[in-house]
């Protein structure tokens, strides 16, 4: 069931709008899919670093005390919540209106990694959201996190050079339409708000 949870949250968290979904259409609507796949791959090494501090501390916490574990496991749901607000509130449309010229692919894979190691929000995030999904009496924490790691990583690739692929495909007017980035946002809000009331919810 926690594995179940985990696929449906991450890819809920994976295909909402944010500073690499961003990146990503923006390199596929300026510069074709094969920029969208680079600029993809950069993001994702960029969130790699606030795994693995994640993790880390994670370990040490999953072994300190199980009360200060379950804090983390609700602090964790009330972002879940948090992020369905901020989904709601972002009013942001994307734009492919920008004179600035063509990036290399080592400029995008740079550009990516950087966007996403400087941004605090992240490392934050990973440590409230992997608790989550981990039994409170999994007698390999460390391991079981690094493999939903691994899977949300290549989730987000994957999901990530899709959304470049279909912005090199489509016209800019369809993902600059503000009923289709409306109804977008708050069928992602809502269902950040069900996944975050049904962890809330379940057995310990």
């Amino acid at each position: 069931m926690l594995y179940n949870d985990f696929l449906v949250t991450s890819l809920l968290i994976v295909i909402s709008p944010g500073t690499g979904a961003i990146i990503t259409l923006s390199a596929g609507l300026r510069q074709g899919t094969r920029s969208a796949i680079v600029a993809a791959a950069g993001c994702t090494l960029g969130v790699l670093p606030h795994m693995l501090a994640a993790i880390t501390g994670l370990a040490t916490l999953l072994h300190a005390s199980p009360l200060l574990f379950s804090i983390v496991k609700y602090t964790g749901v009330a972002y879940l919540l948090l992020m369905a607000w901020q989904t709601l509130r972002d009013k942001t449309l994307l734009s492919t209106e920008s004179s600035r010229p063509d990036l290399s692919h080592r400029a995008l894979i740079i550009q990516a990694v950087v966007a996403n190691i400087l941004n605090p929000k992240l490392s934050l995030f990973f440590l409230a959201f992997l608790p989550q999904f981990i039994a409170t009496g999994d007698a390999h924490p460390t391991q079981s996190m690094l493999i939903l790691s691994a899977i949300f990583a290549a989730m987000t690739f994957a999901v990530f050079a899709l959304y470049g692929a279909f912005a090199s495909s489509v016209s800019h007017y369809v993902l600059g339409n503000h009923r289709v980035m409306t109804g977008i946002r708050w069928g992602v809000a809502l269902a950040f708000s069900a996944v975050g009331v049904r962890l809330a919810m379940a057995v310990q």
